[in-house]
């Protein structure tokens, strides 16, 4: 996989805006020409390459983008710029980078396009659990459990990714109500559900896909899995690695931004309030894996997905590495990922960041108000580095 990492900066298009601060003047000088773009043939069809820019982006959503359903309205400016409205004529390429899921890629981006006014495609956005689908050939054919999201909607995801046997807690409930006695399913739950013997059905890992809607039930039903080597309902074992239920989870986010005036918890909430439950049953922690924002295997998968959509853009593989800049609200994942990353990063205040609370907890490379400056800030940046 090629790494795109700070490495030497293009130099094909030189720019000169003179007033980048005012995002709708920028203009190129009389005598600048941007290089004539060359024609290639693949599969026996002539196509034009676009240059590769020295620069590419990768966002956030919620706090950056949007917030809850309602589209910021700097959004919609900073992606005119990307999807072309610069001195360049030129895309830029971007991805969208979350730690919101609980529905497919393509689901997602068929709503986000049609929120923000510009085709969004899956080949652009990577979600807190679209990383799972490099690890499905460890669990293809093998029971799993997976938890969040509504009704069944999670399991569609993991059935979409490849994964072949995957249940969920309301398939518990309907096999055995009292696992949660404090619980009755209604209708259209009951409905989501599949029938299984779950005594006679060995789990083999959960994964925790999106924020549980029900944290008593799951924190339950996780608890049991963990203890029993995957069978609900029989003796609880001390943990082994010939008995361990391998425990994933798709987003650390203690917290996130919404439409409330104040954020609210996240998955990272959930994955502490099992972990203290598991605790005071059993006097230790439950091993499991991270993934999402700031984890390196997300942004290592990231950057994979933004070798591609510059690809997918000019037609070719780049030579050498563009600045990847990421545009985030969150200091704890957005920012510290993309410093581990070697990326530059933008923390905007239109969304977890409060500045009135003090510094933020990673120092990003570059503060600014909105989604908008950021990328204003971002292409003045590598322009002057370009000369």
């Amino acid at each position: 996989m090629e790494s795109l990492r700070r490495g030497p900066r293009f130099s094909s298009i030189r720019l000169h805006c003179r007033a980048l601060a005012q995002p709708r003047r920028c203009f190129l000088p009389n005598n600048l020409r941007v290089r004539t773009l060359q024609t290639h043939s693949r599969s026996s069809t002539a196509s034009r390459q676009q240059p590769h820019p020295p620069l590419v982006f990768a966002f956030d959503i919620d706090g950056v983008l949007l917030r809850g359903e309602t589209v910021l309205p700097a959004a919609k400016r900073a992606l005119a710029r990307l999807e072309g409205a610069n001195p360049t004529g030129l895309k830029i390429p971007y991805i969208l980078i979350t730690n919101g899921g609980g529905i497919s890629e393509e689901d997602r981006c068929r709503k986000l396009s049609k929120q923000l006014g510009f085709d969004i495609k899956p080949t652009q956005y990577v979600q807190s659990h679209t990383v799972l689908k490099s690890v499905v050939h460890k669990y293809a054919e093998k029971p799993i459990m997976v938890f969040g999201g509504k009704f069944d909607e999670v399991r569609k995801v993991a059935e979409g990714y490849g994964f072949e046997k995957v249940y969920t807690t309301l398939d518990v409930m309907a096999w055995n109500p009292n696992v949660w006695p404090f619980h009755e399913l209604t209708a259209e739950e009951r409905a989501s559900t599949k029938p299984v013997d779950f005594s006679r059905t060995p789990i083999s890992a959960a994964f925790v896909f999106h924020d549980p809607r029900n944290w008593a039930l799951d924190v339950q039903i996780l608890c049991d899995l963990v203890q029993s080597g995957g069978i609900i309902g029989a003796p609880y074992l001390p943990v082994s690695e010939q008995n361990k239920v391998d425990l994933v989870f798709c987003n650390p986010d203690l917290l996130w931004r919404a439409a409330f005036d104040r954020p609210r918890l996240g998955q990272g909430a959930f994955r502490e309030a099992f972990q203290a439950v598991y605790h005071a049953l059993t006097g230790k922690r439950y091993p499991y894996v991270q993934y999402g924002k700031p984890s390196e295997v997300t942004y290592k998968f990231a950057e994979k997905v933004l070798v591609d959509r510059l690809e997918e853009l000019s037609g070719r593989r780049p030579a050498v590495s563009p600045e990847v800049y990421m545009v985030g609200d969150n200091p704890e994942s957005d920012i510290a990922g993309a410093n581990a990353a070697k990326w530059s990063s933008v923390l905007v205040r239109t969304g977890v960041f409060d500045p009135a609370q003090g510094p933020p907890a990673h120092t990003p490379t570059h503060i600014a108000e909105d989604v908008e400056e950021a990328v204003e800030w971002a292409i003045r940046r590598e322009m002057e580095r370009a000369g």
